[in-house]
């Protein structure tokens, strides 16, 4: 029997590596006789380095860079083994769990440490970059990779200004002439997975500044500033980005590339699953198993498990779903396509200790309701 392990992450508790090794040591405890193929996925957020590691399809790079506050770090890149494509993931320099709760602050984090990274991955001759954009602590409209990738911000008096937020307030013109020359002959891929455009009640600063750490003034602040930066953006480079679908992911970080670089948005699942050749995967397989922390009704649209489930129902393969917690109801999930579902947190458990447990309880549900089904 072949069987597909083809996990997201347990956000708190598991990486997807990890949930995929626990989920394959539940499964060998029940059978011996089973063929255990392990694909830990992402659909381009945070995890994307981890699967295109298990694939065997290149090797990481480190470049010295700064973090969203402008701190040195070391960060790493994923270069595929033909050398003229790469992939970066823009949390390793620039994402939210690089900050402290105190130091969060859209108005004062920029992706300057991403655009280090893009202009090393430039220097080095690269031709096709995919950029990763999941996990972002940033709001500056890919301001930030501008100014390393040889751009300036600068404000009424002509004076430069440092990368963050904040510049985009202060910014009353932009100058594009030192800018990178290998920029506008590379191919540059977002990964963008939602559709809220830059501006607006679904856009950038109204949707996701608050889990950055602003609060309501700064983002109405930000909001403006976003508005008048995109005018700036449009101005220079003569591309629209205010209402193309995805602008709004990752502080603007979206449109901001596809005003500088002219990159194509498109889904991270999609492209990883290119990547990955999952479809064929599910195809030769004989069950699938996937898994994610919560699935709830936001699962429905569009999370990992679903779109996991929907190849599967396509091939009309069983697909079974293991999660932290499960909220939704038996008809939403058999519509989705699960064939058997199980949530691996003890209901009198306290999450806390379930979350420290998550690899023992996910390898116990495994194993007990493999020994219980027959397939």
């Amino acid at each position: 029997m072949k069987i597909l392990i083809v996990p997201d992450s347990f956000k708190g508790s598991l990486s997807a590596k990890e949930a995929t090794e626990a989920i394959a040591a539940g499964l060998s405890a029940s059978r011996d006789d089973l063929e255990i193929e392990k694909l830990p996925f992402s659909d381009g957020g945070e995890g994307a380095f981890e699967l295109l590691t298990a694939l065997e399809l290149g090797k990481t790079a480190e470049v010295e860079c700064r973090d969203p506050l402008g701190r040195t770090l070391k960060a790493p890149y994923f270069l595929f083994s033909e050398n003229t494509s790469t992939w970066i993931e823009l949390s390793q320099a620039s994402g939210l769990t690089l900050l402290k709760e105190e130091e969060q602050n859209p108005l004062k984090t920029s992706t300057y440490g991403t655009g280090l990274q893009l202009k090393d991955a430039l220097d080095r001759g690269i031709q096709k970059i995919f950029l990763g954009i999941g996990g972002s602590g940033t709001h500056d409209v890919a301001s930030g990779i501008f100014i390393a990738l040889g751009g300036k911000l600068l404000n009424k008096e002509g004076k430069e200004l440092a990368a963050s937020g904040e510049a985009l307030i202060n910014c009353a013109s932009i100058n594009s002439e030192n800018l990178h020359p290998a920029l506008k002959d590379t191919e540059i891929v977002v990964a963008c997975d939602v559709t809220n455009p830059l501006l607006g009640e679904n856009g950038a600063a109204k949707t996701y500044a608050e889990q950055k750490g602003a609060d309501s003034e700064t983002i109405e602040k930000l909001e403006k500033a976003t508005a008048k930066f995109a005018d700036l953006l449009e101005k220079e480079f003569g591309r629209r980005i205010k209402e193309i679908p995805g602008g709004g992911a990752a502080g603007g970080v979206s449109a901001g590339m596809k005003a500088i670089a002219n990159a194509e948005l498109k889904p991270g699942f999609e492209i990883l699953s290119e990547l990955a050749k999952l479809e064929k995967k599910i195809k030769n397989a004989d069950l699938v198993i996937t898994g994610e922390g919560k699935t709830d009704a936001q699962s429905k649209h569009g999370k990992l498990p679903f779109k996991i489930a929907n190849l599967a129902k396509k091939h009309q393969k069983q697909v079974w779903l293991l999660a932290g917690a499960i909220t939704l109801n038996k008809t939403e999930l058999e519509k989705a396509g699960f064939s058997k579902w199980a949530a691996i947190k003890p209901g009198d458990m306290p999450l806390k200790e379930a979350q420290s447990r998550a690899f023992e309880l996910l390898k116990e549900k495994t194993e007990t309701i493999f020994k219980e089904t027959t397939i």
